[in-house]
């Protein structure tokens, strides 16, 4: 792999080589060429162990940051490759390697970077925008984004851009469902007279009156801006600059909004009402829903952000024990082959029962005496926490101390 021209002439002419200086200045060469490519192959083991233990450390879910990095030596010295969105780490990372006198070619992407250029920032414009895997439309939507929720702009591709959602997810999203800003205009954004929609769906028009012409369609949580009110409606301004009418009692102010205390009989109400509401692979809005958007939207209703997947949902908050099924209303469960392995999550609402999306959004019970029993559920229900005594702990926000919102 590492063989020189001068390597391969000398074994083809050794027998022809007359000259002992010339033999001499081959072979010199040929193992100064092998001492460094030995001392290639150790920094490039040394490098990757470490680059591991970086990223096991710094990013060990790839869901919430990018840490994709490797020790490259194809073209006879050390070069790292890739791309992360956590400098500091990176940063961290090649101190370490120089310290231990390891002589490196930095050609790591650091997001977000030129492609972006100064708009880092974004605010969703339509009530439901998918999040996917990649920048296309045929990969899968690992995930929603709904009506002025702020985002990190990381990357582009095209009209395609990898944001950064505030529970920290990661994926790709079509330029027609954001507006792009500078760090003055999300601040701007973050000062405004701002409302949250608090009814399951409904409709922004363009005059105040409900015989009016559609201007967008909201969903639950959606983030406006409001210049003014008028006849029961409130004038308000989207992130991509459309203006239009809400009814007044369809919005709560932001503010008031984000320091209403979060109650488990709000969240519960708030997920009784999405009973019946599809099942939708990566759904979190009214729209459609999976089982960790279900829990994720029914606590957001009150101002709190969890985690976006069942499996990241269950690393926080107080973990319960699930032998004497204990659990008071508000508290989440856990189903899966094993607490390394959870793959569904619900909400439990009290006298046995619990509510989760599976299908569509239904009520089910672990007691075998009633009639919504579920004997699948209770065999897979491998771990619990509770959330609303875990507040302002990692992975489980209040928006009023989240500094993408304020």
């Amino acid at each position: 792999m590492f063989e020189p021209i001068f390597y391969k002439f000398y074994m083809m002419n050794f027998r022809k080589i007359r000259n002992r200086a010339v033999v001499f200045c081959y072979s010199l060469l040929l193992l100064f060429h092998y001492s460094c490519t030995d001392k290639l192959l150790s920094q490039i083991e040394t490098g990757s162990s470490l680059i591991e233990s970086f990223e096991t450390k710094f990013a060990p879910d790839q869901r919430t940051a990018v840490f994709s990095v490797e020790a490259d030596g194809s073209s006879g010295q050390l070069i790292l490759k890739g791309e992360t969105n956590l400098p500091e780490a990176y940063r961290a990372l090649k101190d370490s390697l120089v310290s231990i006198g390891i002589e490196l070619v930095d050609s790591v992407r650091v997001l977000p970077d030129d492609v972006v250029g100064n708009q880092q920032w974004g605010l969703v414009t339509i009530s439901v925008m998918p999040l996917r895997q990649g920048a296309s439309y045929s990969l899968e939507m690992v995930s929603q984004v709904i009506l002025g929720t702020p985002v990190k702009v990381l990357d582009r591709k095209g009209n395609w851009y990898r944001i950064q959602t505030p529970d920290l997810y990661i994926g790709w999203a079509e330029e027609a469902g954001l507006a792009l800003m500078i760090d003055a205009e999300i601040d701007a954004w973050k000062q405004a007279d701002r409302y949250v929609y608090t009814q399951m769906s409904g409709w922004a028009f363009d005059k105040p009156q409900g015989e009016a012409d559609v201007v967008a369609d909201l969903v639950l949580g959606s983030i406006v801006e409001v210049s003014d009110a008028a006849k029961g409606f409130l004038h308000i301004q989207l992130p991509d600059k459309r203006e239009g009418y809400v009814k007044a009692d369809e919005c709560t102010r932001f503010d008031e909004w984000e320091r209403m205390p979060p109650t488990a009989e709000y969240v519960i109400k708030t997920a009784k009402k999405l009973l019946g509401s599809p099942y939708l692979w990566g759904g979190t809005s009214t729209k459609g829903i999976d089982c960790s958007g279900f829990t994720k939207t029914a606590y957001f209703s009150q101002g709190v952000l969890l985690a976006r997947d069942a499996s990241q949902q269950a690393r926080y908050g107080k973990s319960l024990p699930i032998d004497s099924l204990n659990f008071e209303p508000g508290d989440l469960l856990f189903f899966g082959r094993s607490e390394d392995h959870i793959t569904h999550v619900g909400l439990y609402i009290g006298d046995d029962h619990f509510i989760h999306s599976s299908g569509r959004v239904k009520i089910n019970s672990f007691n075998s005496k009633d009639a919504d029993f579920d004997p699948g559920r209770r065999s897979q229900l491998v771990a619990a926490c509770r959330i609303l005594n875990s507040l302002d702990t990692e992975q489980i926000t209040p928006i009023k101390n989240h500094p993408w919102y304020n």
